[in-house]
């Protein structure tokens, strides 16, 4: 269990590092040639990567393959939203519960049988 809490943490500030290096050059480097956001992007990506590499690996002794994807999918979503209504100050939209609930049901599926004899 401790493994499954680490890696969550790890893939939460992760995320928040991709988060950062996919999208704030819209905002943050918009007057910027684009090559010059892609450089900064990929530097904030290289410590997205020194988190989200560790994580997988201590994630993968407890959880199989697709159960690590889904939880990193679920921490995406759950770091977007913030993300994109506070920093980019775009609306919340309804779409993004529609797409929580779909993430909600592949998190079911992948989890269902861990919780079988529980």
């Amino acid at each position: 269990m401790r493994e499954i809490g680490l890696t969550i943490l790890l893939l939460t500030l992760s995320n928040v590092f991709m988060t950062f290096a996919w999208y704030a050059h819209l905002r943050e480097l918009s007057a910027k040639p684009w090559l010059v956001a892609a450089l900064i992007s990929w530097g904030i990506a290289f410590f997205e990567y020194m988190l989200q590499v560790p994580a997988n690996r201590i994630g993968y002794a407890a959880l199989s393959l697709g159960q690590l994807k889904i939880l990193q999918e679920v921490i995406t979503l759950t770091v977007f939203v913030p993300f994109a209504v506070f920093y980019m100050k775009e609306p919340l939209k309804l779409d993004y519960l529609w797409a929580g609930l779909c993430i909600l049901g592949a998190v079911y599926f992948v989890f269902r049988g861990e919780f079988a004899g529980a």
